[in-house]
């Protein structure tokens, strides 16, 4: 079973057995508590449920404890938190205002959305299967846009810090959150020309939002400051220590950066132009969380990849100030704040791909544009999931999933938009097709040749590369599509 299983029940038996004083200390596992105090009360909560399954769990010796009642109570447990997201989006679905015309009820953009969401492949396995609460989570996300769509600033406010104070990785896209709140909720009327009309601004609107932040950080963090201990859960929910890349590449900028240092190391030894008795075997490829050289090319700090990040969301977050386009606007701008971090961000999971395919669903069913730039970004991000099913019993299971969620998404969008031109052109189409015989290499052809005992990564930096591929162009057509429409919106307002 899942690594992450053995994560949660650890932190259940922390918040159960131990002090608060204790939480960020405890390190008995390896799985130590490195998410926000709020998660943390989450899994206390859980606790107080799980001692009536078997109370062995909340042991904090018992490592690797998984007894069947375990399993079930947590597999339960991420069932019923799933009730919020199902809620989410329904108040997302009732953000669409359906102009579009639907025959039918199954190709209403309303009903094609819901499923996109509820459905969708990636939330599905890294839930379900794999094991984590990004549904609950995801819930309050897509609660806080739709509470944004609908005008309800302050409650939209509220469930994003409460969201960043359960999971910090939504930090991603709270440039988005900021600059939209600011320029739609602070300045309360804009010129005839769409442009700030800054004596609109609202003192008593800024302050209510600050004390949102406030109140919520001091729940979240106030009983940690008095103990003293607030350097140390930061040290905690930021380890720069375990390295640019997680253990399996998340499919970003730094895959291919990653990928060309080892190509240029292939090439320097071949043309001896380097010493192979200097160079680390396996630094970035042995499959451990750690900190590791760049051999060619230079190595990447933390602090490059902060400015890499900023550079990279900069742009959207321009376009949202200048041009917000209502919620339509807000959407573009998270999404491309989340893909500009997943691309260049820190030790950034692959499962984070999909804080930027869940939002780009409520675009997908507006624009014939935006559906195809989904197509192409769900399917390549689905597919470097992969990875985290490994098992022969689970590979019939994701593929089919897989295809099912695939499918569906092609045919509904293609009906959709059936008036206006093909989704996808024939070299994005040629890309996706060509993801068929990467799964069958690395997961039939590969394992069969005496390469995989002396370079088992392979499979995984194969498919890390070139899902890295079709992740960046998905990014890069996105950014040009959010920038031409600003450019277009700016000459017909002059």
């Amino acid at each position: 079973y899942s690594t992450d299983f053995e994560v949660h029940r650890n932190w259940l038996a922390i918040t159960h057995s131990l002090p608060l004083s204790q939480w960020y200390y405890e390190a008995t596992s390896e799985w130590t508590l490195d998410y926000p105090p709020f998660f943390a009360w989450f899994e206390y909560a859980l606790s107080h449920i799980a001692k009536y399954f078997d109370p062995q769990m909340l042991v904090v010796e018992n490592l690797n404890y998984a007894s069947r009642a375990t399993i079930f109570f947590q597999r339960l447990s991420v069932i019923l938190t799933d009730t919020l997201f199902i809620y989410a989006v329904h108040e997302c679905c009732r953000c669409i205002n359906g102009k579009r015309a639907a025959k039918d009820i199954l190709e209403k953009p309303t009903f094609i959305l819901a499923v996109l969401l509820l459905w969708n492949f990636g939330l599905l396995i890294v839930d379900h299967i794999h094991f984590q609460y990004n549904g609950f989570l995801f819930g309050l996300m897509l609660l806080s846009v739709a509470r944004l769509c609908q005008k309800r600033y302050l409650e939209g406010a509220l469930l994003f810090a409460v969201l960043l104070h359960f999971k910090h990785i939504y930090i991603y896209v709270a440039p988005a959150y900021g600059i939209y709140l600011l320029r739609s909720y602070c300045f309360t009327a804009n010129n005839a020309d769409g442009s700030l009309k800054w004596r609109s601004f609202s003192f008593l609107h800024v302050t209510l939002l600050g004390l949102i932040v406030c109140l919520v950080s001091a729940l979240s963090l106030g009983p940690f400051l008095v103990l003293g201990q607030l350097p140390q859960v930061i040290s905690r929910l930021f380890p720069f220590k375990r390295g640019l890349c997680h253990a399996y590449w998340a499919p970003n900028f730094w895959a291919l950066y990653n990928g060309m240092d080892k190509a240029l190391t292939v090439l320097g030894l071949k043309c001896n132009f380097l010493d192979g008795t200097k160079i680390p075997k396996a630094s970035m490829t042995g499959g451990l969380v750690q900190e590791f050289q760049h051999t060619v090319l230079p190595s990447v700090t933390p602090l490059a990849t902060l400015i890499c990040t900023f550079i990279a969301i900069l742009p959207s977050v321009f376009c949202l100030w200048f041009k917000p386009q209502g919620p339509r606007g807000f959407l573009q701008c998270l999404v491309l704040c989340a893909l500009s971090s997943f691309m260049f961000g820190w030790h950034v999971h692959e499962k984070a791909i999909l804080l930027a395919i869940l939002p780009l669903s409520l675009l997908s069913i507006q624009r014939a544009k935006d559906a195809g730039i989904y197509l192409i970004l769900a399917t390549t991000g689905h597919f470097s999931l992969f990875p985290l099913l490994f098992t022969p019993p689970e590979l019939p299971i994701k593929i089919l999933l897989m295809l099912l969620f695939t499918v569906y998404s092609f045919s509904s969008l293609k009906s959709l938009f059936r008036r206006e031109k093909p989704l996808l052109n024939w070299l994005e189409t040629i890309y996706l097709i060509q993801l068929v015989p990467l799964e069958i290499f690395c997961e039939i052809v590969f394992p069969l040749t005496p390469w995989k005992r002396h370079f088992p990564f392979v499979p995984l930096l194969l498919t890390s590369v070139y899902c890295a591929l079709g992740i960046t162009y998905a990014w890069l057509k996105l950014y040009i599509s959010v920038l031409t429409e600003r450019t277009s919106v700016r000459q017909k307002a002059e």
